[in-house]
């Protein structure tokens, strides 16, 4: 069973990602088609830039991610920042490549609630070597108020 596939239909499609392809064609690729990961549909957020070395996502902070003390829970914050290091990594991989989060080191600034509005996450590569990668994070929002940074240490494998 090809859980990608299922969880996110057409993901897999020829020419989105697969042999051959650089991790920033794969991502141009991806993007272009207007698709997401799962996970953003969960959380509310996605993918809206990609150049060698940097992503950038986008999301707003709801309800739907509250945790029981009434703001949004710490895990949305590190959920966007995992994705914005990993993508920014991910845009570096040769075709032959890939990649795993190894750790993520989180800092909260402040808290985000309903009423924070849209965040971007953007993502940059600090070092990339053969076997491993590092990069940081940083959530703001329209007026760029810091909410959450991360460093992120990431193993890169051959496929």
């Amino acid at each position: 069973m090809d859980v990608l596939s299922e969880t996110a239909p057409g993901l897999t499609a020829p020419g989105l990602t697969g042999p051959g392809l650089t991790g920033l064609e794969q991502l141009k690729a991806w993007l272009g088609s207007g698709r997401q990961p799962a996970i953003g549909d969960t959380l509310q957020f996605k993918l809206v830039e990609i150049e060698e070395g940097v992503a950038t996502f986008e999301g707003t902070p709801g309800l739907h991610a509250y945790n029981p003390i009434g703001t949004v829970h710490g895990g949305y914050a590190a959920t966007l920042l995992d994705s914005a290091c990993g993508v920014a990594v991910h845009s570096r991989l040769r075709a032959d490549q890939a990649y795993t989060t190894l750790e993520l080191k989180v800092s909260y600034h402040r808290a985000m609630t309903k009423d924070t509005g849209p965040v971007r996450a953007v993502g940059m590569v600090v070092t990339m070597g053969r076997r491993a990668a590092f990069a940081e994070a940083r959530i703001t929002d329209a007026q760029g108020r810091l909410y959450a940074s991360a460093t992120s240490s990431l193993l890169v494998m051959d496929r």
